[in-house]
C-alpha cells in the first residue's frame, strides 16, 4: 500500500489553448491535511474540479488508493470514499440541520430517492444525524431551520453532512472563505477533529489557516507547483515570497 492516498501525474488542463493547470504532480500522504495554496488564477480550483472528476483533464491521471480513477464518474469517484464537501452542502434551506444532516445518511444509504418513506425508518437515523451534529457543534441548532443559521454554522453543517458519507479523504474548498476571526477559529478547530483517521485536501487562502492546520503545503502559481513542503519551508521560499507579492503578503500569515 501506498503512503499516498492520492496521486496525480502530469496533470493538465488547457481551455482554448490556455493550460489552466500544467504537469501537476500532487501527492497527498494518507491521514495528512494538505493544503494547497497560491495567487488568484494560480490553478487551485481547476485541480479541485479535475481530482473530483468536475472537469476531464486534457493529459495526466489521478489516482486515488492506488487505482486510476481517471475517467470514472464522479459518483464512482465519491463511492470510494473519496468527497469534495460543497458536493452536499446543505442544498435544503428550508429544511431543518437535522433533517439535511438525515438526507446526508441516507445517500450513504442509498436511500436518496426514498423521500415518501415512512417518517418511522427516518427516525432511526436521527440518532446518528445528532451525534454527527454534536460532533461539529451544531446539537444546538439541529431544530433551527438550515437558511436561518449564521454563515460559518452552516460551513459546519456542510462538514458535518460531508462526514455523513463516511469520507476517507474530503476535499474542501476555500472552508473559512467569507469568515470573521470568531468563525474561523471554529471551523479551523472543526477540520482539526474531523481529520483524525482521514485525509484533507484544502485550497485555502487565509495563510495563517494554512499555517495553523496544514502537514505539508503545496504552492501553485500560473497552473504549475512551484513549492512543496511544511508551511516552514515554503514560506522562507523565496521563489514563494515573490509569487505572493502583490497579492497575500506570507509575512502577514505568521502575526
Amino acid at each position: 500500500m501506498s503512503d499516498f492516498i492520492l496521486e496525480t501525474r502530469g496533470l493538465t488542463k488547457e481551455f482554448k489553448g490556455f493550460s489552466a493547470v500544467s504537469d501537476v504532480n500532487l501527492k497527498v500522504r494518507r491521514g495528512a491535511i494538505h493544503g494547497l495554496i497560491g495567487p488568484n488564477g494560480a490553478g487551485k480550483t481547476t485541480v479541485f474540479n479535475l481530482v473530483t472528476k468536475f472537469l476531464p483533464p486534457t493529459a495526466g491521471s489521478i489516482h486515488f488508493k492506488g487505482e486510476d480513477i481517471t475517467h470514472e464518474a464522479p459518483a464512482v469517484t465519491a463511492r470510494r470514499g473519496f468527497v469534495r464537501s460543497f458536493q452536499i452542502s446543505a442544498t435544503f434551506p428550508h429544511l431543518t440541520v437535522l433533517e439535511n444532516v438525515r438526507i446526508g445518511l441516507q445517500r450513504k444509504l442509498g436511500t436518496e430517492f426514498h423521500f415518501w418513506k415512512s417518517e418511522r425508518s427516518l427516525n432511526k437515523l436521527n440518532g446518528e444525524a445528532m451525534a454527527l451534529l454534536e460532533a461539529v457543534d451544531l446539537g444546538g441548532f439541529a431544530e433551527t431551520v438550515t437558511a436561518e443559521m449564521p454563515y460559518g454554522r452552516k460551513r459546519a453543517l456542510e462538514i458535518a453532512t460531508t462526514l455523513a458519507l463516511e469520507p476517507d479523504m474530503m476535499l474542501l474548498d476555500e472552508p473559512t472563505q467569507g469568515m470573521g476571526h470568531e468563525d474561523i477559529a471554529r471551523v479551523v478547530e472543526l477540520i482539526r477533529k474531523v481529520s483524525a483517521n482521514r485525509t484533507i485536501l484544502m485550497v485555502e487562502h487565509n495563510l495563517s489557516v494554512v499555517a495553523n492546520l496544514c502537514d505539508r503545503i503545496t504552492v501553485l502559481t500560473r497552473g504549475s507547483v512551484l513549492a512543496e513542503g511544511s508551511y516552514e519551508e515554503v514560506s522562507m521560499n523565496p521563489q514563494v515570497l515573490e509569487a505572493y507579492v502583490g497579492s497575500d503578503n506570507m509575512n502577514d500569515a505568521h502575526h
